[in-house]
């Protein structure tokens, strides 16, 4: 896509979504009448874009952060909220919890618009028509896919078995449907993003889909569903199209503060821009309170947000372990005058640290465009899938590769052995360094049926008798590892079922 058609969709997107300095609800296809919607190709891309526009509803972009993140082990709540966010990071959530309601009501809003687009278009269409249908069939797949994810017990328990969410087929009026299978869902994502792919040809910026964002997520979702082969597939698919690069050095150590345009490591994001009110309401507000300089220049905290959540312990410790690795650009010590702060709310000399992947976009305190695909995991899906496959060289190959790009020692095979690990052990514990604060570490854990121990200072202790006790583990078996269906959904429709 040319430039100035990259400013020109991001300026529509900016349009659709705010009036003035008031956000309003967004509504695509689905607020245009049947009658004289989408009949003509103008009408179908406004529409998409409008689609596009749901996902950076805040309520969504909060909720699907909150659902994700906080349930793993790199965070560290700092007091009690008032939010639902603190039943999410607890393990204490509720059939009516506000993230989950969210969540669910946005998703099945982009599948709803998405599904109208896609039956209005029949697949013999011109070129431009199929890459809009392959477009809305990718949002699609992406919001079947995270709302399983959230609602629907992890794969490989159970064989995909387990209730999962109600699929919506295009054509078809939703209804009051039934809670299909973890499997049937999977099964209906994958078959929306092999579509995609097939019908999408132009190379798109990174805030839109395009047949290499569709591969990106095939391969997540094959990883997550444990059908390695696939997972490598699409993985390699995706370097092999050599439209992504890993930053390196400077570039990568300020990844997340620039715009996804100017990102080349980047597969989709979805995309803030500076014009829009970006305080209070963006997930940065929940990690960092303060000035834009306060991160580089001792000071003031306070004036952009609430700065509740903060790096756990326990990650800060793993990351400490080598001094040198640039990921220590995606955290910051708060300090006033020099001094590092120390929470005392919880816990006596707990020191306090900003996360910062969700700050400083184009030097504004709390704007940030959140990253949902990057080349980075293809190299640790790949990992990953390859340790399983008893391939531990093929994955300590990839491995290295993202640890010589964070500036740490390379492992060898002889050298994991002599500590006692495997070649998956090493994998999950890069995928927490990389991809800490991006909603992946508890999936990471649960699929490999692994538990997740928090052993360090937060309200998660006030989970326990006595409150002393700082350890809250979670079992990949535990029912709260996945959340309850909203339980307004469950009074509306007599045909769904709650989880246990």
């Amino acid at each position: 896509m040319k430039a100035n058609q990259i400013k020109i969709y991001i300026v529509a997107l900016a349009l659709i979504f705010s009036v003035s300095s008031c956000k309003k609800e967004v509504k695509p296809s689905t607020a245009i009448d049947d009658e004289s919607a989408l009949t003509n190709p103008g009408d179908i891309e406004t529409a998409t874009i409008g689609t596009y526009a749901v996902l950076r509803n805040a309520t969504y972009v909060r909720s699907a952060h909150f659902l994700t993140e906080f349930q793993g082990d790199n965070v560290a709540q700092g007091q009690p909220s008032s939010d639902d966010l603190s039943r999410c990071y607890r393990y204490t959530h509720i059939p009516t919890g506000t993230h989950g309601a969210n969540f669910w009501k946005q998703a099945y809003y982009v599948i709803v618009a998405a599904n109208k687009i896609i039956a209005a278009i029949p697949d013999n269409s011109s070129a431009d028509l199929k890459q809009l249908k392959g477009e809305n069939l990718y949002l699609k797949g992406m919001m079947e896919f995270n709302l399983v994810r959230v609602f629907g017990r992890p794969y490989t328990q159970g064989n995909g078995e387990n209730p999962g969410v109600p699929i919506l087929k295009e054509g078809v009026p939703a209804g009051t449907p039934a809670r299909n299978t973890v499997k049937e869902v999977y099964a209906a994502a994958i078959a929306d993003l092999l579509k995609a792919a097939d019908l999408m040809t132009v190379a798109k910026a990174d805030i839109f889909a395009s047949k290499e964002v569709a591969y990106a997520l095939l391969s997540r979702i094959y990883l997550n569903m444990g059908d390695n082969a696939n997972a490598i597939k699409y993985a390699d698919l995706v370097i092999a199209s050599g439209r992504y690069k890993l930053l390196q050095g400077a570039d990568y150590a300020s990844y997340f503060t620039k715009t996804p345009e100017a990102n080349s490591e980047t597969i989709f994001a979805i995309r803030y821009t500076k014009t829009e009110d970006q305080d209070f309401g963006a997930i940065g507000s929940m990690y960092y309170s303060g000035t834009p300089g306060a991160l580089s220049t001792p000071g003031a905290q306070g004036n952009t947000g609430y700065g509740e959540i903060y790096a756990s312990q326990q990650y800060v410790a793993e990351l400490d372990k080598n001094p040198a690795d640039l990921r220590h650009s995606f955290i910051a010590p708060y300090k006033i005058n020099g001094v590092l702060q120390v929470n005392t709310k919880i816990a006596p000399n707990v020191p306090m640290y900003y996360v910062t992947k969700y700050n400083l976009q184009e030097g504004i305190a709390n704007l940030s465009s959140p990253v949902y695909l990057r080349l980075a995991e293809m190299y640790l899906n790949k990992a990953e899938a390859n340790a399983k496959l008893g391939n531990a060289q093929l994955a300590l190959d990839d491995v290295n590769l993202i640890r010589t790009r964070a500036g740490i020692p390379v492992l060898t095979l002889a050298g994991i052995a002599a500590e006692n690990k495997t070649a998956l052990d090493v994998v999950l514990e890069e995928r927490r360094l990389e991809f800490a604060f991006e909603g992946q570490r508890a999936y990471d854990l649960f699929r490999n049926n692994r538990p997740m121990t928090r052993n360090y200072p937060g309200t998660h202790a006030l989970n326990n008798t006595p409150n002393t006790n700082i350890t809250q583990t979670i079992l990949p078996t535990d029912a709260r590892v996945i959340f309850y269906v909203p339980q307004y959904e469950i009074d509306n429709n007599k045909n769904l079922t709650q989880n246990p």
